[in-house]
């Protein structure tokens, strides 16, 4: 199992440096090379791919999280508490609350002090509504109804586009589905007992 999962980090590793390295300004490649490099346990190559992400795309606060995650894994307590700080007002700003809370919970692990905000800056950006109905049918759409905004779920469409085009997805087949889901569970922080039971579903209503 072990050989199994290491072999499968391996090969996205190997995929999305392939990736980065043939379309740089791609900021989904770099964020998902990351998060690779992040399950690798390689984590100065995983906070300088998510600073990369950060650069191309100001607004992914979710590549600011999980870098903060690896500098402060890799020793780098200082710019960890940076970046952590600037994903959390950030995040806060916009009403992304699972990253705003992802945040908070590596800050305190480290001891460190959450950020105050000021007086009516907490906002929802752009589109930031809850949902009226669920996006998608199965357990992901109501977990994403229930703890996702409306203008993060359209940030995933927008990252997610990237994903089919430049994996070449085919939603005709499994598999390619699969994939599309594994990308937006890591975007959307989308537990991954909640995919588990929305394929679970999904398999049982084939078969009945």
């Amino acid at each position: 199992m072990y050989n199994a999962r290491m072999s499968d980090i391996t090969d996205r590793i190997d995929r999305f440096e392939n990736m980065a390295t043939a379309d740089p300004s791609n900021d989904m490649a770099h964020f998902s090379l990351g998060s690779a490099y992040l399950d690798a346990s390689r984590y100065p190559e995983a906070a300088a791919s998510f600073s990369t992400c950060v650069e191309l795309n100001p607004d992914m606060t979710r590549a600011m999280e999980l870098g903060g995650s690896a500098l402060m894994q890799a020793g780098r307590a200082t710019e960890a508490e940076t970046l952590l700080r600037k994903g959390y007002m950030q995040a806060t700003s916009r009403g992304e609350m699972r990253v705003k809370d992802g945040i908070a919970v590596i800050l305190k692990a480290a001891e460190l002090p959450i950020p105050e905000m000021e007086t009516g800056t907490v906002t929802t950006s752009g589109g930031g509504k809850p949902f009226v109905k669920a996006p998608l049918p199965g357990p992901v759409g109501e977990w994403i109804a229930e703890n996702i905004l409306s203008d993060a779920w359209e940030g995933w469409i927008a990252q997610g586009t990237k994903v089919i085009n430049e994996l070449r997805l085919d939603f005709s087949r499994e598999e390619d589905q699969q994939v599309y889901e594994d990308y937006m569970a890591e975007f959307l922080s989308i537990p991954k007992e909640i995919i588990e039971k929305d394929r679970t579903q999904k398999e049982k209503a084939k078969q009945s």
